[in-house]
């Protein structure tokens, strides 16, 4: 199995946390409710971001930065 992209805006939040924790941070940060969440299967970055009202893109930086350090 294939390790999934995190560039992917279609990814299951829960995928994404599961594969990089130290994501985590970034949605404590932003005040999301996403960690944890029974929804966090369904729901993807896009989602996430429409429901917090986020900007995509800056949203998406902090993630990938998070994980590069």
């Amino acid at each position: 199995m294939r390790a999934p992209d995190i560039r992917d805006p279609d990814l299951p939040l829960a995928d994404l946390m599961t594969h990089w924790p130290q994501t985590i941070p970034v949605f404590l940060r932003h005040k999301m409710l996403c960690v944890g969440c029974m929804v966090s299967p369904c729901h993807t970055i896009i989602d996430a971001c429409m429901e917090y009202r986020l900007d995509q893109d800056a949203f998406m930086a902090e993630l990938i930065a998070a994980v590069a350090v």
